[in-house]
């Protein structure tokens, strides 16, 4: 799974450089094709219940599961938030990164940085005998903490040998809750949070999540080991 993440973290890096104002969310999915037909490997997403894509694109107040396009053209002030999973020797990887077109408003900056602080503290929360309550807490605390909303129809999940497995990993909770983790057990934690209410609506092409209020989103993802010493990011 370490080769999986490795794949995943590549990739990302290499559609964050692609990212610029001028560029078609298009663009950055025939980059990270290419890079994959290279490295002889299989994307997650691509044909997943019929997704046509190997990356999410999420633009603005979209949430998650944006379908890169042509016609959509990444404008100065812009964040765009990239999905991406590969399938290695038929184990998984998964990560999520938001990334600014240009230069980005405060409040988009701001939001950026708290929901990348929201994962790494709910990284830190990982640990055995910790709880999912314990992680999902650590999360929502740093969100809210902000004036923030946490996202609650979409949460990560259990990932090895398929994409999605148990136990689900929402991003609120009770510490002390739950599911307790244990060595060797691998999830994806992946905050979404939106700039105002969590609430979302998915639009007519069956995919694309949106803020029902017309907020900002952003979104980070991680695929975490448990290991005896704590967490372990496989997608670093």
């Amino acid at each position: 799974m370490r080769r999986a993440g490795q794949v995943v973290r590549e990739v990302l890096e290499l559609v964050r450089a692609q990212v610029k104002p001028g560029a078609t969310t298009y663009d950055l999915e025939k980059a990270a094709e290419a890079r994959l037909k290279e490295l002889g490997v299989k994307a997650a997403f691509k044909g997943y219940h019929g997704y046509p894509c190997v990356l999410c694109t999420s633009v603005n107040s979209e949430v998650v599961h944006g379908i890169p396009s042509p016609k959509r053209v990444l404008e100065e002030g812009d964040i765009v938030s990239v999905d991406f999973g590969v399938v290695v020797d038929g184990y998984y990887g998964d990560a999520a990164i938001t990334v600014p077109v240009g230069a980005i408003d405060q409040d988009k900056a701001r939001l950026l940085k708290v929901t990348e602080a929201s994962l790494q503290a709910g990284i830190a929360a990982v640990k055995p005998g910790a709880t999912l309550g314990d992680v999902g807490a650590a999360v929502q605390g740093v969100v809210e903490g902000e004036g923030f909303s946490v996202v609650r129809d979409f949460v990560g999940h259990g990932i090895g040998v398929q994409m999605h497995e148990d136990p689900q990993v929402p991003n609120y909770g009770m510490a002390g809750r739950g599911m307790k983790l244990r060595p060797g057990m691998v999830i994806a934690i992946e905050p979404m949070v939106n700039a105002g209410r969590p609430d979302v609506m998915v639009l007519d092409d069956g995919w694309t999540a949106v803020a029902k209020d017309g907020s900002m989103s952003a979104h980070f993802e991680h695929t975490v080991a448990v290991t005896d010493t704590g967490a372990r990011i496989l997608t670093e």
